[in-house]
């Protein structure tokens, strides 16, 4: 008798349009849901986690059907997750596939740390120099206090 072929991969429906952000370290998965409001997104949505990659050890994935996002997303998900690949799906088919970037500027997407900073008691957008980024550590171009990583919020 025959030893019965044991199935070890799960298979998810492509998406027709739309993009998938690969490579996303697993711990960072739902920080990039609540950073592009994915919560709140009313078309498909496929979200995975802790999954087997020979490049990372584990990482995540997510399929966002019919989105395609702008450079401010696009810098919030390499401010949290700077190994990130973006790839475009057009009519079923991978039209583009790049590496996000962390950027040399960062406006209006983060808050300062400092609450006695200008930019979080006026009516002034952020403007940051991104100084370390493989630590991730923002500049203020108005107090110059240095946000890092962990204490970063977006706006």
């Amino acid at each position: 008798m025959e030893k019965e072929e044991v199935r070890k991969e799960l298979k998810v429906s492509a998406i027709e349009n739309g993009t998938v952000i690969d490579h996303i370290p697993s711990e960072s998965v739902f920080q990039v849901i609540k950073i592009l409001n994915l919560s709140e997104y009313k078309e498909q949505l496929l979200i995975a986690t802790n999954l087997d990659s020979q490049k990372m050890g584990k990482k995540g994935i997510i399929k966002v059907s019919n989105k395609f996002f702008k450079s401010d997303d696009i810098n919030k998900i390499a401010l949290v997750a700077p190994s990130a690949t973006l790839i475009i799906i057009n009519n079923f088919a991978v039209t583009e596939k790049k590496q996000v970037e962390v950027p040399g500027h960062v406006e209006k997407i983060v808050k300062c740390f400092n609450p006695n900073c200008i930019t979080n008691n006026e009516d002034i957008s952020t403007r940051f120099t991104v100084i370390d980024k493989k630590e991730l550590k923002l500049s203020c171009h108005y107090c110059e206090k240095i946000t890092a990583r962990g204490n970063m919020a977006f706006r």
